[in-house]
């Protein structure tokens, strides 16, 4: 088995923190009480909220790989339901409730996961920057969420590009990742993105005509190493923040925040949009 990047093992440690705001019951529930009745108007209102009341455009750019009707649905309407401003209280409030059932000391691990945040480089990284220029919570549990969450889109921001370096669109990425599962996953996949049918098979055809994928739309050797290069790619252009932190402190980190991160991926749904694998 290959050993994990450093990026990559520290993503898959913050990201089940980040993610509770999605999954985790209490952190669904804050979204409700601030008004907003189902899952996907917490996720399009609660994600976004950093860039502030966005038309759709700016977030078809950001989450690429949503159909765009799928946000064309979410957007503008939800702004006529909450404020951005309540958005982002009800995310931190959601999030700081789960969190503060964890068990052990936050603040250690809370102060240097926030060093590494406040180390990443904002360029090109929208999403990233957007979070990153959040007044930081005053609480361990509230800077821990929200050190996970600028980690994650920032980990994001240069995926995509790493995507678009590939020459991918939405709907490809999607036909992609569940052809180098061999196929698993599509019908969790293809719904969960906005896809038709349709729109499905076009982009099946596109990446055959690439050699992507075989005549049964199986990855192929060209599939598997254009995967290869973009996980590489996406490291590289995670690796700013934990250069920053130190092997040392980073390490430390990765220690504190496993055990936060097993019982927070207990909480998500598993198999899930975002691709983690339940910690144990």
């Amino acid at each position: 088995m290959t050993e994990l990047s450093t990026e990559r093992r520290m993503w898959s440690l913050f990201e089940p923190v980040h993610a509770v705001t999605y999954f985790a019951p209490d952190a669904l529930a804050a979204f409700e009480e601030a008004g907003l009745r189902g899952f996907w108007r917490g996720y399009f209102a609660g994600r976004s909220a950093p860039l502030g009341a966005v038309p759709a455009g700016p977030v078809i750019a950001a989450f690429y790989g949503f159909a765009p009707r799928m946000v064309t649905r979410a957007l503008p309407d939800v702004w006529t339901r909450i404020t951005p401003e309540a958005a982002l209280a009800a995310r931190l409030e959601g999030s700081r409730r789960v969190l503060l059932t964890v068990d052990g000391d936050l603040t250690e691990v809370a102060s240097l996961l926030r060093a590494a945040a406040e180390a990443a480089d904002l360029h090109g990284r929208v999403l990233g920057a957007a979070n990153a220029m959040l007044p930081w919570p005053e609480d361990p549990a509230g800077v821990l969420w929200q050190a996970a969450t600028v980690l994650r889109e920032h980990r994001g921001d240069g995926h995509l590009a790493a995507l678009l370096v590939e020459g991918l669109d939405g709907a490809e990425c999607n036909v992609w990742r569940v052809a180098l599962l061999d196929g698993a996953g599509r019908e969790f996949y293809q719904p969960a993105r906005g896809w038709t049918d349709e729109e499905w098979a076009a982009a099946i055809d596109r990446l055959r005509g690439r050699g992507w994928l075989d005549a049964e739309g199986k990855a192929t050797g060209r599939a598997r190493e254009a995967y290869t290069s973009v996980e590489r790619t996406t490291d590289a252009l995670a690796a700013a923040p934990w250069r920053a932190l130190g092997e040392a402190a980073t390490a430390r980190c990765a220690e504190l925040l496993r055990p936060v991160a097993v019982q927070a991926s207990a909480l998500l749904r598993h198999p899930n949009p975002i691709g983690l694998q339940p910690l144990s």
